[in-house]
């Protein structure tokens, strides 16, 4: 009869076989890049949260920024409109004004003792909205007037060179001077003619 070994048979005589070299090393790189990718998925997730949070604190500040006020209302333009164009008629109105205290004692302090006036007309320079006709068309002085007497042609020359100093004078001319008879004593009768400077200094046209 031939012999049955009944027993189970013994495997850790056999060993359990090792994983070969190449599969290590797969498992090994696989590892490290799995542990890579996670570091740098952490890394840029932190970024992003800081960058986030850099975004939601200036969104806090414009929002916290005041409102910005609303431009000027129809009305208020046509108030600013209406107020430029009063100061700028006030402005042409000073622009124009004579001080005729000034004038008249600037005038007298040069008025020689030799001459005597007979007539003497002044008005105000003609403001450019004036009605046509106000001034002369011919460009002659007609603001400032004056007509008198004196002993002589020197006697004019003189009155003439002092008025040229008058800083409210300007355009000073001579319209006449004859010799003529007064009361038996002859005498130059003359006329003169002068444009006004105005309060700002501008002179006249």
């Amino acid at each position: 009869m031939r012999a049955v070994n009944l027993l189970p048979k013994d495997h850790s005589q056999n060993g359990g076989s090792l994983p070969s070299a190449p599969v290590l090393v797969g498992v090994c790189v696989g590892v490290l890049v799995a542990a890579i990718v996670g570091a740098d998925f952490m890394l840029q997730s932190g970024k992003v949260t800081k960058e986030q949070r850099t975004l939601d604190a200036l969104q806090a500040k414009v929002d916290a920024l005041p409102v910005a006020p609303e431009g000027p209302s129809a009305v208020q333009t046509q108030l600013a409109g209406e107020h430029s164009s009063r100061v700028s008629a006030l402005s042409a109105a000073l622009g124009s004004r004579v001080a005729w205290d000034r004038v008249f004692r600037e005038f007298s302090l040069v008025l020689p003792d030799d001459v005597w006036l007979t007539n003497l007309t002044a008005h105000s320079p003609v403001s450019p909205s004036a009605a046509p006709g106000t001034a002369t068309t011919d460009g002659t002085p007609s603001e400032f007037s004056i007509q008198g007497r004196t002993y002589s042609h020197d006697g004019v020359a003189r009155l003439l060179s002092r008025l040229q100093v008058v800083p409210d004078l300007q355009n000073v001319t001579l319209i006449s001077s004859t010799m003529s008879k007064a009361g038996g004593q002859d005498v130059v009768e003359f006329s003169i003619v002068a444009d006004l400077r105005t309060a700002s200094g501008t002179p006249t046209t």
